[in-house]
């Protein structure tokens, strides 16, 4: 599709840390794309029940889903729009009520696409993740994670503000090279779990990603902190962020 037509919607869980932090990641790289941040205002379980709960999800349209929840009427033209690539960007939540492997597991499998059904981003455990770091570059952010008792007590967020570099995310990765920096360690880290299999610069695929996490959170009851929301930069452009490998977008 040609470069001036292209035009992303980028849904995403929250109202607020969300949508800043996609703007703030949009208007850093300068990505010079029209885009749409859209918040869902629940959790990735919700659509699950919504588009795949006893259905054939692919009989659906995401953007009429969207459309028929949205209770402003003044923002449901934004859902007759045409998108050349839809990104969807939520928590992996394992404390969540309604989580169950087999509904992520699915709902990662249909969304691999961004210019077709859309493509999923999760955040583990969540979206602070991406602000889970002492310093920029952080030696122990592959050491950390958090255990299923710390998330179904709402713990997480707490210490995610007790270690974050800044104490204060509008301070944390306010430019182009802090930004590549949590990025390139999150995607190395993304390798890392997975074995690191791939050579330097490839981008791991969310499914892989989340295979790993769902087998650490059978087995040890834990998830490994990484955020792969920023993803999509470098799979836009891998240069933006000093990688050579092809973006998918």
């Amino acid at each position: 599709m040609a470069e001036e037509k292209r035009k992303i919607l980028v849904l995403v869980e929250g109202e607020r840390r969300d949508v800043d932090l996609m703007e703030r990641l949009l208007r850093i790289f300068e990505i010079d794309i029209k885009y749409k941040i859209v918040p869902y205002r629940t959790n990735i379980y919700t659509l699950f029940n919504e588009m795949f709960a006893d259905n054939d999800p692919s009989a659906f349209d995401l953007l009429q889903v969207l459309k028929a929840r949205e209770h402003n009427e003044s923002r449901k033209a934004i859902f007759d729009d045409v998108y050349s690539d839809m990104l969807l960007i939520f928590d992996y939540e394992p404390h969540a009520p309604d989580f169950a492997p087999e509904k992520i597991r699915r709902m990662a499998e249909y969304f691999t696409e961004s210019s077709d059904m859309g493509k999923l981003y999760l955040n583990y455990p969540m979206v602070e993740a991406f602000y889970h770091m002492r310093s920029i570059p952080d030696p122990s952010f592959d050491t950390y994670l958090s255990t299923l008792e710390e998330l179904a007590a709402g713990g997480y967020k707490a210490r995610v503000g007790r270690e974050n570099r800044n104490h204060d995310y509008r301070k944390f990765a306010v430019n182009k090279e802090e930004c590549s920096i949590v990025i390139r360690q999150n995607i190395d880290k993304a390798r890392d779990l997975i074995t690191n299999e791939m050579g330097d610069g490839i981008i791991p695929e969310q499914n892989r990603i989340l295979n790993v996490q769902l087998d650490l959170l059978e087995t040890k009851k834990i998830v490994s902190v990484l955020s792969t929301c920023a993803f999509f930069i470098p799979e836009y452009n891998p240069k933006l962020i000093g990688l050579s490998c092809s973006g998918d977008m």
